[in-house]
């Protein structure tokens, strides 16, 4: 908004200028042109009108140059602004990046290790129901040995009545 309003500032100042020498000019010459005088006395008021016009375009000019500097001046503050702003937005956004990546970095190392824990617990889960499951089957050969003893006695006891 700021850059804007200085832009309309500069032109309307450059068109007052304008409009300025270009009014001095016409009145100078329109005055010098009705004025009753004599040839010497109008040369004369020409040739002063044309210093004080020569002063006047000198003066405009010292107000263009001083206004020039002043807008000069005021673009390069306004950029040394702008990249300081954007070095600090910058800088910031590189921390938020650090600090997000520290994190998901820590949460995937955390998760690795769960994951590491629930492998192991399941793999000793595993081997304790590997054992059980054998241990069960030792059972019912046992078992069933036994089992073929009783028959085999009590087909003998059969056998033998």
């Amino acid at each position: 908004m700021t850059n804007n309003s200085n832009k309309n500032d500069n032109i309307n100042a450059k068109d007052f200028l304008i409009g300025s020498l270009v009014g001095t000019l016409v009145g100078a010459s329109l005055a010098l042109l009705f004025a009753p005088k004599s040839g010497k006395e109008l040369r004369q008021d020409i040739n002063k009108g044309a210093h004080e016009l020569k002063d006047k375009a000198h003066e405009l000019k010292n107000v263009a140059y001083e206004k020039t500097d002043e807008l000069k001046s005021y673009a390069k503050e306004q950029t040394a602004h702008l990249q300081e702003v954007v070095s600090e937005k910058t800088q910031g956004l590189q921390d938020k990046y650090q600090e997000a990546k520290k994190i998901v970095k820590n949460k995937a190392e955390d998760l690795q290790e769960k994951l590491e824990f629930k492998k192991a617990e399941a793999k000793d889960k595993v081997e304790d129901a590997k054992d059980k499951v054998s241990d069960k089957a030792e059972a019912v050969v046992e078992a069933s040995e036994k089992v073929k003893e009783a028959v085999e006695e009590a087909i003998e006891d059969v056998k033998e009545k």
